[in-house]
């Protein structure tokens, strides 16, 4: 589709998808009907619509891209956590092995 125009006023040739541009006067403006109603907030609607359509998917990659970071994080703290276990294992194996050696020297 090749049509050209804004967001909010696209231009196209369809009389049923074009926003009326009639204004109601003085007296009509306290009569509610669906026609003015209809002329007075489609322009915004259609706005908003298109607005919100066209930010669904930035909406969409930043909650992707915040699910990657968080597990991101969880990755690096589940790996943290591992290797600060494996560091403190080494360590208990050292001090073992330094306590056994100091029993060693003493008794002889």
């Amino acid at each position: 589709m090749n049509t050209t125009g804004t967001i909010d006023r696209p231009r196209t040739h369809e009389p049923t998808k074009q926003v009326p541009t009639m204004k109601p006067s003085a007296n009509e403006s306290s009569v509610s009907t669906p026609f003015s109603r209809t002329a007075q907030n489609a322009p915004g609607s259609r706005q908003n619509r298109n607005r919100d359509m066209q930010l669904i998917p930035e909406a969409l990659a930043r909650a992707h891209m915040h699910d990657r970071v968080n597990e991101a994080e969880s990755q690096r703290r589940a790996h943290g956590i591992l290797s600060a276990r494996r560091l403190q294992r080494r360590a208990e194996r050292a001090s073992m092995r330094a306590r056994r050696a100091l029993a060693m020297a003493v008794m002889n």
